[in-house]
């Protein structure tokens, strides 16, 4: 419970009680800063809050943001509001309470918020059976399971691990030779420019041949992501894949589309993820909308397919093949997209289905100008598209029984 502030060590503890509701909230999901724990201190220090509407709304106007918070702040609120403990024992006396009481309408924000909790405290240890039930909890997925576990099936706590996990993802694809040279002592040539600076620094009595070799670098990597509403669980996982790429290397292009098509590569480049995540939500205006696939492939084609496509680039599509308007003019555009580039690698979370059958007509006008058809639907998914584009590219796609 929060104190009355009738004295210093009331107002001490005021703020560290707001300092550890703040950072459950903050676990739970919402974006509170330093800033809004120190102005909420300060407004319930002014509003001389004596009841619990007070603390209520007091707190609510300070942490609150977006109206679709207010379920999460409700049930911290209630539950850090109840515990008469001291604020040192008070996540391990919330465990219990947020696990079990939870209605079956707000399953989603308690499933979250007991996440939270049972990732900052350790839980209490009052009964072995109680200890073996959270033990398990704690230890709900090893690092093998949590690989093979689809993004749409993740709680809060094993998102959270899985997108650690894709931070440190790579993708090796293989160097290419360009045209142009740079010096090398291992170069079958001579590089007349930098033998003739040798010449002069030596004065012109000795002439030392300088060799070059052609330069080798990583061809330019180029995504396009689908962001409709059937893509929405894995576009999110797999944004924070491509913010490790965009960081990681040189010539990354990144594009998402639904219903028309976004550039966020200047988003992704900033070095925080939350902040590059926030940037790329402004940036986007028809997240988990419909999907116009054909349309936005072409705008791709037409405006930036020059600009990005050169060098023996890599193109990986993502997207589930859903086409509102039932792959007109998709095809076309797909054999254009495909002759544009080197490789062209198309990433379908519904091939993680055992029976998938190439039925709606988007995905039967996709398929045939497609390199490879792969799914991505979880981690271990990644980790083999890795190794599938470390090998040579195929120029054609084994069908299988999609037909």
């Amino acid at each position: 419970m929060f104190p009355q502030l009738d004295s210093a060590h009331s107002k001490e503890r005021l703020a560290e009680n707001v300092m550890h509701f703040a950072r459950l909230l903050r676990a739970a999901g919402m974006r509170i800063g330093p800033d809004r724990v120190l102005d909420c201190v300060r407004a319930l220090e002014l509003a001389d809050c004596n009841r619990r509407d007070d603390w209520y709304w007091t707190m609510s106007a300070v942490l609150l943001s977006k109206e679709e918070q207010r379920p999460i702040f409700d049930q911290a609120f209630r539950i850090f509001w109840r515990d008469p403990q001291l604020t040192e024992k008070m996540m391990q006396a919330l465990l219990p309470k947020t696990y079990g009481r939870a209605a079956k309408d707000e399953q989603a924000q308690s499933q979250r918020l007991s996440d939270a909790l049972y990732g900052q405290q350790k839980p209490p240890e009052p009964a072995a059976e109680q200890k073996v039930e959270l033990d398990a909890r704690l230890t709900f997925s090893s690092r093998e399971l949590l690989q093979r576990m689809d993004f749409d099936t993740m709680s809060a706590a094993e998102l959270a691990e899985a997108k650690k996990m894709l931070a440190a993802l790579r993708l090796p694809l293989p160097m290419i030779r360009t045209r142009r040279h740079a010096p090398s002592p291992r170069g079958a040539r001579i590089h007349l420019r930098a033998t003739l600076r040798e010449c002069l620094r030596e004065g012109g009595d000795v002439i030392p041949l300088v060799r070059s070799a052609p330069i080798e670098m990583h061809p330019p990597l180029i995504v396009l992501c689908d962001i409709s509403g059937s893509m929405n669980p894995y576009a999110r996982m797999f944004l924070h894949f491509l913010h490790a790429m965009t960081n990681d290397r040189d010539r990354v292009s990144v594009f998402v589309f639904g219903t028309r098509l976004t550039n966020i590569t200047r988003q992704l480049r900033h070095r925080d993820v939350d902040v590059a995540m926030a940037k790329v939500a402004d940036a986007i205006k028809d997240w988990s909308g419909g999907t116009r696939i054909g349309w936005c492939l072409r705008e791709f084609n037409w405006r930036w397919s020059r600009r990005v496509l050169g060098q023996n680039a890599c193109v990986l599509l993502v997207s589930d093949g859903l086409d509102r308007e039932a792959g007109e003019g998709l095809g076309e555009e797909m054999q254009r997209l495909h002759k544009s580039c080197n490789e062209l690698v198309w990433l379908n979370p519904l091939l993680r289905y055992d029976k998938f059958e190439a039925r709606p007509a988007g995905v039967r006008a996709m398929l045939p100008h497609v390199d490879r058809f792969l799914p991505v639907h979880n981690l271990k998914s990644l980790i083999d598209l890795a190794h599938a584009l470390s090998q040579p590219a195929p120029r054609h796609v084994e069908r299988r029984a999609w037909k």
